[in-house]
This record gives C-alpha cells, sequence and structure tokens, in this order.
C-alpha cells in the first residue's frame, strides 16, 4: 500500500513539473517573470505543497527556473545561444539577441599572480595582476559570476570604472586595449559561497563554466576569464569545417 501511495505521489510531481514546464515554454510567465507562489499552485493543482517543492526541484535542475532564498522563483526560460563564431563581450552579445545586459561590480583585488595566472597572462614571476569579481544579469535576472584577471596596467583601468557599468570591454577599447582573439574552454563547476549569494542557487549546485584568454592583435593577453552561469540560461554553439584541420590537410598531402 505505501508502495502504492509512493508511485502516486511521484507521478503527481512529474506531472506537475511536465504541465508548468508547458507553460513556461508557451510564454505563460514570460522570461525573467516570476511564477506563482507555492500556496496558489498547490491549491491551482490540487497537489501538497510537498509535490510543488518536488516539481520546483525538477525545474530548477533543468535550468528553466531559479530562485533566490525568500522569494519567488523567476523564470529563466530557453537558453539564449551564444555563438564563438565571433568574439563578442557579454554586453554586446546580449543586445544582439534583444535582452537588456547588466553588471555589477562586487570586489576588485590587487594581488601577486599565482602559477596558473602567469601562465595564461604570460607574465614573469611575482607580476602584479588585479582580480576582478562581478555578477551579470540579463534582462534584470543574474545569470553569471564574472572572475576576471587582468595585468596590473589594465585592472587599473577596470577598478577605476562606474561599479554598476554595464560593459568593461567599451571603456578599455577606448583607452587602446583591444580585445581581438579568444580560447574558450567549456566545462562543469560547482557553486561556492560567493556563486550562491550572487546567482540565488544553493552552494555545490552544478554551473556552466567558461574559461577564456583573450589576447590583443599583437598577441598579448589582455584578460584571463572564469564566467560560471546558472544552467539553462545560455548555450554555446561553435561552428568546425574539415577544410582547415590537421587531418584534412594531410588527407590533400
Amino acid at each position: 500500500m505505501a508502495d502504492g501511495r509512493q508511485e502516486q505521489g511521484q507521478a503527481l510531481y512529474r506531472k506537475l513539473a511536465s504541465d508548468l514546464r508547458l507553460a513556461i515554454s508557451e510564454g505563460a510567465y514570460g522570461s525573467g517573470g516570476r511564477l506563482p507562489p507555492e500556496s496558489e499552485l498547490a491549491r491551482v493543482y490540487g497537489v501538497s505543497r510537498g509535490t510543488v517543492r518536488q516539481a520546483l526541484a525538477v525545474l530548477r535542475a533543468d535550468g528553466l527556473v531559479t530562485s533566490r532564498r525568500g522569494t519567488r522563483r523567476v523564470v529563466l526560460g530557453t537558453a539564449r545561444v551564444q555563438s564563438f563564431t565571433e568574439l563578442l563581450s557579454f554586453t554586446r552579445w546580449a543586445r544582439s539577441i534583444g535582452e537588456e545586459p547588466g553588471g555589477r561590480l562586487i570586489a576588485v583585488e590587487r594581488g601577486t599572480a599565482d602559477e596558473v595566472e602567469c601562465g595564461q597572462l604570460r607574465l614573469a614571476e611575482d607580476a602584479a595582476v588585479c582580480r576582478v569579481l562581478r555578477v551579470r544579469t540579463l534582462s534584470g535576472v543574474p545569470v553569471m559570476v564574472e572572475r576576471t584577471v587582468y595585468p596590473a596596467r589594465i585592472g587599473e583601468i577596470v577598478a577605476g570604472l562606474d561599479p554598476d557599468a554595464v560593459s568593461h570591454t567599451v571603456p578599455l577599447e577606448e583607452r587602446g586595449v583591444l580585445f581581438s582573439d579568444a580560447h574558450h574552454t567549456i566545462d562543469l563547476a560547482f557553486a561556492d559561497a560567493d556563486d550562491a549569494r550572487l546567482l540565488g542557487c544553493r552552494a555545490g549546485d552544478p554551473l556552466l563554466r567558461e574559461r577564456r584568454r583573450t589576447t590583443d592583435p599583437s598577441g598579448t593577453p589582455v584578460e584571463w576569464s572564469e564566467d560560471r552561469y546558472l544552467p539553462g540560461t545560455v548555450a554555446f554553439t561553435a561552428h568546425n569545417s574539415a577544410s582547415v584541420s590537421s587531418l584534412s590537410r594531410r588527407a590533400v598531402g
């Protein structure tokens, strides 16, 4: 009998998750909108609040909704796609897809480059760097925590910018710092305390991580960055061609 009730409970929260997923995909709540309170969802669907919480946990794991502690779930909607075919800053990419980008500077730390930073930025041992922690938003919803390390000369420019500046790239370009090429590595990371506080997720939750080294037209590194995105908020695409691969060249030769 107990097994039967357990199976029925699992079927209820899965059906509720499916119904909510369909409503989200049809734009019932809008991207960046808020779902109704748990109590209202429980009343409308005729289920317990425990069932509602289970269904919302499924949607959260799927990257469709997120929440800050003490507030209602925010709808993330479908992932925005960013292509690596061209090099665009977060701000320019967001505006190109009709989103309103935002940024808030959390911390600036001056220090000595560690071994990884020295390697990525091609700096001498014990070189000075500037580490910047920032949260980025799309249409007012936090989606990414940005950790960027700059050589000292560039970091000092960033440190002097308005903490609420939407873009760092544009003022840097105006001062002659050009972003020409980038190497990206995409993998999984787990939220730390800063991620949890700034994105409204739980410490230990999986996040999409993009590590990026950007160079100027001369090939000199100008930034080393680790960006952590909430699941479901963005997706990355890349274009490959056999005509430019080393295997293809050897085959032709």
